[in-house]
């Protein structure tokens, strides 16, 4: 068994926002699914780390969640910021019951334990907050932040977001403190494309190793998660 992830799949298949108009994203759906295959097994773990479907409301996931469900592997679901359809989890849960989607999850103010690893996290922020509703949608965020990883307990965790929680010139420091709180040494996230890929911070930063995992960023083939890595440097 094995922890893949891999997010802004941006899938539109029941609703009309083609993503393969960019560059980089020729054919994406027919080059995930082959990669998919490819590396990920019925007993396998894959985190989608936000945007994973293009759809304004639940109802119209239907065919975006079909092929995802279609796919090997257990998939585990955190919001991004184009996630329009995302509710409650409960209502999510009984939607994917009532269609037969048994392989979905969705991950809020919650973790997942897979292999011997607690998978925590949320959708984030953006960093340049100016106004008084920023502020209150990142403290929410460190909120639902800190509540995922307080329910992983002694385990091992790793964290998961969808917008990045620095960058070059910026961070949040807000979420950065929890990371360093909960002692998580691995932090994945998306949101970026195109020409944003290259300016991306990746590797290790005072002691927390970063990855971006946006679905162009690798090409569209799941990125896995080895376990037990340690940080080679003691940045």
């Amino acid at each position: 068994m094995a922890i893949f992830a891999i997010g802004d799949l941006h899938l539109s298949l029941g609703t009309a926002k083609p993503m393969d108009i960019f560059s980089g994203w020729e054919n994406y759906v027919d080059r995930l699914q082959e990669n998919w295959l490819k590396a990920i097994a019925p007993q396998d773990t894959v985190l989608l780390a936000g945007d994973t479907s293009w759809a304004m409301k639940l109802e119209e996931c239907e065919k975006d969640f079909s092929f995802l469900e279609s796919l090997p592997g257990k998939k585990i679901l955190i919001k991004g910021n184009h996630d329009y359809w995302w509710t409650t989890v409960a209502k999510m849960e009984r939607y994917a019951a009532a269609n037969g989607f048994e392989s979905l999850t969705f991950l809020q103010n919650s973790c997942v334990l897979a292999e011997g690893m607690a998978l925590c996290g949320t959708r984030g922020w953006m960093f340049d907050i100016g106004q008084p509703h920023d502020q209150k949608v990142m403290s929410r965020e460190c909120g639902r932040l800190r509540a995922s990883l307080a329910m992983a307990g002694d385990a091992e965790k790793i964290a998961f977001l969808h917008y990045p929680p620095l960058c070059r010139q910026a961070e949040a420091p807000d979420l950065l403190a929890i990371l360093h709180e909960f002692g998580v040494k691995r932090c994945f996230y998306g949101h970026l494309h195109g020409a944003s890929i290259a300016r991306a911070v990746q590797g290790w930063v005072d002691g927390i190793e970063y990855t971006l995992i946006s679905g162009d960023a690798l090409q569209f083939f799941p990125y896995k998660i080895e376990l037990g890595v340690e940080n080679p440097g003691g940045i």
